[in-house]
């Protein structure tokens, strides 16, 4: 039997996940099945676009329920509270600072499953927050991107 594979999430992440998944669960369920119940009274399955299309949206549905289960049931919470401040990990807050620009950022490091770079939230996979990982304050790291390398300075760990 494969292993299933952890999924990093602070409170915050899983109770989103267990939220979207009420969603998929309920609504979105019922909607796709409504829909299919108005192209089936259409007649010819055949040719009918609206069917087609529903069962596209029925097969999506039901795959991200899956995922979604799977990510609760395989979830590890990150506890933000007892994290190291000594040394990037998993939860930690992390003001860098890209060499020699100067201009800082403050990241948040989390799983995968609940990264949103544009709140802040970097994934522990991600160039960026492998790099950070297990680093400590005032150490520089060198993150490899298509256009060249970028070198940042950790300034804090919160």
């Amino acid at each position: 039997m494969a292993q299933k594979k952890e999924v990093l999430l602070t409170e915050e992440g899983l109770a989103k996940v267990k939220e979207e998944l009420e969603q998929y669960r309920t609504k979105r369920r019922q909607d796709v099945a409504n829909r299919l119940k108005d192209a089936i009274a259409q007649g010819d399955l055949s040719e009918n676009a609206e069917y087609d299309a529903a069962k596209e949206e029925q097969a999506f549905v039901e795959s991200r329920i899956m995922s979604l289960e799977n990510m609760v049931r395989n979830a590890k919470i990150i506890d933000q509270d007892i994290q190291n401040k000594h040394f990037v990990s998993v939860g930690a807050k992390v003001t860098i600072q890209e060499i020699p620009d100067g201009e800082e950022e403050t990241y948040t490091i989390v799983g995968s499953a609940e990264s949103d770079p544009i709140s802040g939230k970097i994934s522990n996979e991600s160039p960026i927050g492998a790099e950070l990982i297990g680093k400590r304050e005032g150490e520089t790291v060198k993150v490899p991107a298509p256009s060249g390398t970028f070198e940042f300075k950790i300034i804090s760990i919160h």
